[in-house]
């Protein structure tokens, strides 16, 4: 039996793992050409499949049947056998419906406005309507027939609901947003559909504003979930939901470490890597592998401000990869954007440690007990403020760790 998910690429695609984890069947993915998909598509040599870009239309002509929704929609992304003939349907609609549910996001009159008019905005205004949205606007760079320009929006500061359907800040071009939800101060939903990064700097920005939001890793898996019922001719493998996606964010998910020097940061963070299986990355370490010099040879010869550039870049390099401990530097705190690529896909935790406690050779800044003890009451409320968690690190090394761990659930 061949089950799998079909599209042009699919190097960072999840699909795999996430239908895998049914343990129903096993799945591949079928990167392919077009004639290559149509060539297969023909043969009908597979017992269920998966549709991604760019073929959610061109499969279409080759299908016996397509469902109400799918015509409705425009796009098929899940082909499957009833009687002896190929259906095709989409369960996007019920993945975007069960991520908004899932962030207690509600359509019913409220004003929505959609980035992007590609086959995912498409489902997303579909459900929106379904839903009793009063309003649904399209926005695109090319001002599309039907759709308002961005430069537009400013006549519409009442927009409630926010829906992101653009590649726009997806991984690997992280950082990157259409619109400031400052301009939107009626807004009460904000839906990305990107699910990695876990948080781009639009979600970042709605949770900075208390604004229900969700990524679309919910959206990924219940699509998933859905189109193995209908592969299976089965109802209720949807109540695997919620398992999925939270096992799914666990392993994928970064740890970083965060809190003053000296206070055990890479130590606890080798042991956390290997109890959770996670690669370990040093920051200061990988700092010093890109630059070809010890740190106390960085800030001798160019300075601090040279150091916490360098530091900025490896927050952002390392923050957009995912399944790793990051133990960061004691200053990494100090630039709100070192903090927010590092929490773009990732848990931050502070190692507290008391000061007489905290090792002090080979840092440039930690030169004497009362520079420490500066330091300390610079940084403290900056490492309660960015972290999710804390941890009390008076104790062996074993103990620490195994603090983290129960803390953060693994």
């Amino acid at each position: 039996m061949t089950y799998g998910l079909i599209g042009a690429k699919l190097g960072h695609s999840y699909s795999k793992i996430i239908h895998e984890m049914l343990g129903r069947y096993e799945y591949d993915l079928l990167s392919m050409d077009e004639s290559e998909m149509e060539a297969f598509i023909r043969s009908r040599n597979f017992d269920g499949l998966n549709v991604t870009i760019p073929y959610k239309k061109a499969v279409i002509p080759f299908c016996d049947h397509i469902t109400e929704l799918a015509e409705a929609i425009g796009s098929v992304n899940c082909l499957y056998f009833k009687d002896g003939e190929l259906w095709g349907t989409n369960t996007d609609y019920q993945g975007f419906l069960y991520a908004a549910d899932s962030a207690w996001i509600s359509f019913e009159g409220k004003k929505v406005l959609i980035l992007g008019n590609g086959g995912t905005s498409l489902t997303a205004r579909k459900a929106a309507a379904d839903k009793g949205a009063s309003e649904i606007l399209i926005t695109t760079r090319r001002g599309e027939k039907g759709c308002i320009s961005y430069e537009a929006l400013t006549d519409h500061r009442d927009v409630e609901i926010i829906i992101n359907t653009t590649p726009v800040g997806t991984y690997p071009d992280n950082g990157g947003r259409l619109i400031d939800l400052g301009d939107f101060p009626d807004c009460t939903g904000v839906i990305d559909v990107i699910y990695n990064p876990f948080a781009t700097e639009l979600l970042q920005q709605a949770a900075e504003l208390g604004i229900p939001h969700t990524n679309g890793l919910p959206m990924l898996v219940a699509q998933a979930t859905a189109a193995a019922e209908h592969f299976l001719g089965e109802t209720g493998l949807q109540s695997n939901n919620q398992r999925i996606v939270g096992t799914l964010k666990q392993d994928l998910e970064n740890i970083i470490l965060i809190g003053m020097p000296g206070c055990g940061k890479s130590t606890q963070g080798r042991e956390l890597a290997e109890i959770t299986g996670k690669a370990f990355v040093d920051m200061d370490r990988y700092i010093e592998q890109q630059e070809g010099a010890s740190i106390p040879e960085i800030f001798e010869k160019h300075g601090e401000k040279y150091f916490r550039d360098l530091e900025t870049a490896a927050a952002k390099a390392l923050g957009k990869e995912r399944g790793q401990v990051i133990a960061t530097g004691g200053g990494a705190v100090l630039r709100p954007e070192n903090m927010k690529a590092l929490a773009q896909n990732g848990r931050i935790v502070f190692i507290q440690r008391p000061l007489d406690r905290l090792s002090t050779g080979g840092r440039p800044l930690s030169k004497s007990p009362e520079a420490l003890k500066s330091m300390y009451e610079i940084r403290l409320p900056l490492y309660n403020k960015y972290s999710q968690h804390t941890v009390q690190a008076h104790g062996r090394i074993n103990e620490t760790a195994e603090q983290l761990r129960t803390v953060l659930g693994y």
